[in-house]
């Protein structure tokens, strides 16, 4: 779709004979969605009731679910896990400076990241620990590296559930590491920039959890042979 024609939907209203033609659906899908809270109710206007962009994603999200397996009672989880979400300003602390770059995704390439692993109850998961957060119609993931990596860990084989666990465990030493840094750089480099020493504390960190990495796999058991 052209950002002539997005533009264009975003300011449009529509009637569900319209807002149905629009999304390649009939008007008894479009009803059948309103009537299981798929989608939110329209805006009324006397006895017309008014549908506008956001019921549209709305049901090109359904849509592009139900072709990746997902059945109706799915996707209401899902959308009930979407709106309960914090928004992406509160997120990211409306603006405040981070290395990591923020990505952008409707829930359906969501679900190609994450083919088959997400459910209602992996997006809450997710939008409590912070590495989503709702806007408008679209999620945003905190870190495309940790993306990236989940995804990379899922297609191994490991449960995005267990991925989370891991992450909120990471995340509490994580947080100590930091506070470790911030203490002994605020006692015996005051006069240095954030700039200057952030990389060098994430390099200290990296080189320890390298070898750290090493001694687990010289220590590894040997696997029996077949």
């Amino acid at each position: 779709m052209s950002d002539q024609q997005k533009a264009r939907e975003e300011v449009r209203e529509y009637r569900m004979k319209e807002l149905a033609d629009t999304a390649g659906i009939t008007v008894r899908t479009v009803r059948f969605y309103r009537e299981r809270g798929l989608i939110p109710p329209p805006r009324r206007e006397g006895r017309i009731a008014w549908y506008d962009s956001h019921h549209l994603a709305r049901l090109r999200t359904i849509a592009a679910l139900l072709e990746r397996g997902h059945t109706l009672n799915g996707i209401a989880d899902l959308a009930t896990a979407f709106e309960s979400g914090r928004d992406v300003g509160e997120l990211l602390g409306l603006g405040e400076p981070t290395e990591e770059t923020p990505v952008r995704l409707t829930p359906a390439e969501l679900a190609d990241h994450f083919e088959g692993e997400v459910t209602a109850e992996n997006l809450a998961t997710a939008l409590e620990l912070g590495y989503l957060a709702t806007d408008g119609d679209d999620l945003v993931h905190i870190s495309r590296r940790l993306l990236d990596v989940s995804a990379a860990l899922v297609r191994e084989g490991v449960p995005l559930s267990a991925v989370f666990e891991a992450g909120r465990q990471i995340r509490a030493h994580a947080d100590a590491l930091a506070e470790l840094f911030a203490t002994t750089l605020q006692t015996h480099a005051t006069g240095a920039s954030p700039e200057t020493l952030r990389p060098l504390a994430k390099s200290v960190v990296e080189a320890e959890l390298s070898m750290a990495m090493d001694r687990r796999l010289r220590n590894k058991p040997a696997q029996p042979s077949s």
